[in-house]
């Protein structure tokens, strides 16, 4: 038996491959999936299962596209009512996989359909569990994403209780927990960098597994402080449930070269927003006018799917030839399918074809604290609340880059508006898109806050 935990940073998520006597299977996978194919025609292996933990909101699953190439069967616990073919697990119902076993428990909360995955080892010894969103390390699903009927966000927190305390802290202590997401995935609040732990370590350390915990202590405190999930949530819920087209035919219409012509001629006829994937400092140095930058490097998915209001047609800007596949897939991965091609050479082809360019000014950390005390100037912070609170620069105005097109009317559009977050990738982003809606007057704080407090420009503490 093996067990494969496949992490995927920008999601912070976890998918699962798991293989015994020539069969194997795959829990949550991610919406490409020959590296599981490949995975297991490289040990003989046949992919019998796809085990999904609920209806992902966050993400794209490719259970479906993995299903159709290899025939394996998809597996949801109950409650689930998908629109495809699925075979829909009782509470406590056993799947045999080579020489181990795994059972489905039915743990609602997070969902109605939310179940975990008990694996027991050849010798029918419980050793791990694949616990979805149900149980975090450090943390439990948010459960507020699936408000149904007559049902709340404090219902789903009690059924999520009873859930933990009933299915799974009565399993023995040295099972491995295997969760669907780690720290900086917008499932929970409170999840650690780790990605696996044991059980008994999770009821010592986990808040929210404490043996003394009361229900109303636990949905008070589950519910406490939960930030407004992600604008595209809902819609990656309904392409899970309902279905979605092929990822190979999204990479096909994705892997369009276009010239500097073609690509504007397709800008100007389909309305297309053109996404810029460049590092913030190459494209504070010139880009197409109104596109927005999100750079690749960073926790590029995610942002795309909280600031891109609708799953409208993409055109892309890539940071070097070769990584049109690896951006389109990306995309595909939290819904957005509908690239329709990508500039050939990059942004240095629209620069020779003589074409528009805009650009967004940079000021150095040093230079701006003599703006700052010769101008009293308008300063713009667009990181969290929380990291605002823990300090910020005397004067500033917090507003979150999560929250921008909400926001849009609180910018002040006759004033010049320096920005920043932490280091420069989100100001730079909040730059493009404030461009793009006509606030043209936006300077970018070089190094963010962690260059700003290195300078003597006022900064207010655990304010």
């Amino acid at each position: 038996m093996k067990i494969e935990q496949i992490y995927t940073g920008c999601l912070a998520q976890g998918a699962y491959f798991i293989v015994s006597n020539g069969e194997a299977a795959v829990i949550d996978p991610l919406r490409e999936v020959e590296p599981y194919i490949q995975k297991a025609n490289k040990i003989g292996a046949k992919i019998k299962y796809v085990f999904e933990t609920h209806f992902h909101a966050d993400f794209v699953s490719g259970h479906l596209d993995l299903a159709e190439k290899t025939g394996a069967e998809i597996v949801y616990g109950p409650n689930a009512n998908p629109a495809f073919k699925a075979h829909i697990a009782a509470d406590n119902e056993e799947f045999k996989l080579g020489d181990i076993t795994i059972k489905a428990l039915h743990t609602p909360g997070h969902t109605l359909e939310s179940t975990s995955y008990l694996l027991f080892d050849e010798n029918q010894k419980p050793t791990a569990l694949f616990s979805g969103d149900t149980l975090f390390i450090g943390d439990v699903g948010r459960p507020d994403l699936v408000q149904k009927g007559d049902l709340n966000m404090d219902d789903l927190a009690g059924m999520l209780f009873e859930s933990l305390r009933t299915k799974i802290m009565t399993l023995p202590d040295d099972i491995i927990v295997y969760p669907a997401h780690g720290a900086g995935s917008a499932c929970g609040k409170n999840m650690s960098k780790e990605t696996s732990d044991t059980l008994g370590n999770q009821k010592r350390f986990n808040y929210a597994l404490r043996a003394d915990m009361t229900k109303e202590e636990f949905v008070a405190e589950v519910t406490a402080g939960l930030p407004e999930p992600p604008k595209y949530f809902p819609e990656n819920v309904k392409m899970n449930r309902d279905g979605y087209e092929s990822i190979d035919d999204v990479l096909e219409r994705g892997d369009q070269a276009l010239s500097a012509e073609a690509f504007e001629a397709k800008a100007n006829n389909t309305g297309a927003l053109i996404l810029d994937t460049r590092k913030p400092e190459d494209f504070s140095k010139g880009f197409i006018p109104n596109s927005i930058n999100i750079g690749i490097q960073g926790g590029f998915a995610p942002w795309v799917g909280a600031l891109i209001p609708d799953l409208k047609q993409i055109l892309l800007i890539v940071t070097e030839p070769g990584m049109e596949e690896e951006v389109v897939t990306r995309l595909a991965r939290v819904g957005y399918d509908h690239t329709i091609g990508f500039l050939n050479g990059g942004f240095e082809t629209w620069v020779q074809a003589g074409k528009e360019v805009d650009s967004v000014e940079n000021v150095s950390a040093d230079a701006f604290q003599k703006v700052y005390h010769d101008e009293s100037p308008e300063v713009i912070d667009v990181r969290k609340p929380a990291e605002f609170e823990a300090g910020h620069i005397d004067g500033a105005k917090n507003l979150p880059l999560d929250y921008i097109n909400d926001l849009m009317a609180e910018f002040p559009k006759n004033n010049t508006l320096y920005i920043h977050c932490a280091g420069g990738y989100r100001s730079m982003i909040a730059a493009s898109i404030l461009k793009s809606r006509g606030i043209d007057h936006v300077i970018n704080i070089e190094g963010g806050f962690g260059a700003v407090e290195k300078t003597n420009v006022p900064v207010l503490q655990g304010v």
